[in-house]
């Protein structure tokens, strides 16, 4: 059994004033939500141009992304990690789409297919943030690629979680 909710959010930095609750009359799609349910990602057009944003469920409201939607790149596909540390997506430049991550704890955000000659599509990260995979298009077919970003990789836990 569901229930639906309509959500109404404050502003934030990376909001527009005039454009406050979750849903506007801008275009907001490609909604992606958090393993543990508290965070939608989806990307809008609020600001003119493609960003992306992140609404935080409990408290209603937006969350700042310092560093996530600069220049010129218009940025696509959301996926979130399990408590939404992390943030994997597209972003393209003069339309060369590349994968990014973002990390909400650092503010720091890392290219994850430098160099990568393909078109790559619909990004999507592991809940404990160590692994991305997507679509290739590398052997002239849509394929699925993985990308291990290795073990120094701080894990995208719950809170309370045993680390072994």
């Amino acid at each position: 059994m569901f229930s639906a909710v309509s959500l109404n959010g404050c502003t934030s930095s990376n909001v527009s004033s005039f454009s406050t609750s979750l849903n506007s009359r801008y275009n907001d799609e490609q909604p992606a939500i958090s393993g543990d349910g508290r965070w939608l990602a989806m990307v809008s057009n609020r600001n003119g141009r493609r960003e992306i944003l992140l609404y935080d469920l409990q408290l209603r409201n937006f969350a700042d992304l310092p560093g996530l939607n600069i220049g010129n790149a218009i940025n696509d596909s959301p996926s979130l990690s399990r408590t939404g540390r992390y943030i994997a997506y597209i972003s393209s430049i003069q339309g060369r789409p590349d994968i990014f991550i973002y990390d909400r704890a650092t503010k720091q955000t890392q290219l994850v297919t430098q160099g990568y000659r393909s078109w790559l599509r619909n990004p999507r990260i592991s809940p404990d943030g160590r692994y991305i995979v997507f679509e290739t298009a590398k052997r002239g077919q849509w394929d699925i690629e993985v990308i291990d970003l290795g073990i120094r990789t701080e894990l995208d836990r719950p809170d309370g979680e045993v680390v072994q």
